[in-house]
């Protein structure tokens, strides 16, 4: 595999937030359509890195959603906001007919995503979306209020390095599932120095991380858009336990049967952190789906 660069840090402003992606170039003269990855909830564009670089020859653009990593934005308490970033990022960048690969939050975004503009995706891979059965989003299903907030707004946000964040994580679950690169590089990249202090704070706060799992219900259309995606989609499902199980597979079994030209790929070898896990494995299937 040759090898690949850093990639460029950038910056697209979107009504007022900047958001931040990362860019590898790729190849000279290359015109394969770009690789556009989106991050799972409380991580960030740069999990995506030991997967990019299997793809040296192709663009590869890793974002940083809205309120992750580098980018700006508040508490999130729609995902269609989200959408809307994404689409206007790709936009701002001049970028139609990408090869779109997601997990988790970040692949109902790019799911949403390619509903709202058909010439935004050529094909889409979609690892564990949190795109859930029907009864899911029923009017009547609320998860978490201000008064019973989720369990992530308690998270330790201070670090005094990278070194002692891995030292907190690594023997725990589902940290210690990750590949040892992408555990390192989710700590190293995942944390911002303190503004006018010593030590390092989470680049996703925890009231953002927690105001995504409390709306994970926001976007009660997203079974209906999945009915209007006409880019060839690849879901890519872990096992299935229990809902409250962060390992479990939180995917409707059947969506991919109600994409016009989706398939099916059950992985109950894997977790929900499938990516993170086996990052070869996840190129291996990137790149067989997109020929």
């Amino acid at each position: 595999m040759a090898a690949r660069t850093k990639p460029a840090t950038r910056h697209v402003e979107v009504a007022g937030t900047r958001l931040t992606h990362f860019d590898w170039r790729g190849e000279p003269g290359n015109t394969q359509p770009p690789l556009v990855f989106a991050h799972a909830t409380g991580f960030h564009a740069r999990v995506w890195d030991a997967v990019a670089e299997h793809f040296p020859q192709r663009r590869c653009i890793a974002l940083d959603l809205r309120g992750h990593g580098r980018s700006g934005g508040g508490p999130i308490e729609d995902w269609r906001v989200v959408a809307g970033d994404v689409g206007a990022v790709l936009s701002g960048l001049n970028i139609r007919r990408a090869v779109g690969v997601g997990h988790s939050m970040g692949a109902h975004v790019l799911a949403q995503c390619a509903a709202d503009d058909p010439d935004a995706f050529d094909r889409l891979v979609l690892f564990d979306p949190v795109i859930c059965a029907p009864e899911f989003y029923a009017p009547d299903a609320a998860l978490f209020t201000s008064d019973a907030p989720h369990p992530a707004i308690r998270r330790k946000r201070d670090f005094a390095s990278p070194e002692a964040m891995m030292e907190r994580f690594r023997e725990r679950d589902p940290y210690c599932l990750f590949a040892p690169r992408i555990f390192e590089d989710y700590c190293r990249h995942g944390l911002l120095p303190k503004e006018g202090g010593e030590g390092y704070e989470l680049a996703c706060p925890p009231e953002v991380e927690a105001s995504v799992y409390a709306s994970s219900r926001s976007n009660a259309g997203i079974l209906d858009a999945a009915k209007r995606i006409e880019a060839p989609t690849l879901i890519v499902r872990a096992k299935q336990t229990k809902f409250t199980d962060f390992k479990s597979s939180p995917t409707w079994p059947q969506l991919a049967s109600i994409i016009p030209q989706g398939e099916d790929l059950h992985r109950p070898d894997r977790t929900h952190f499938h990516p993170f896990e086996d990052p070869q494995d996840a190129a291996r299937i990137i790149a067989d789906w997109i020929g």
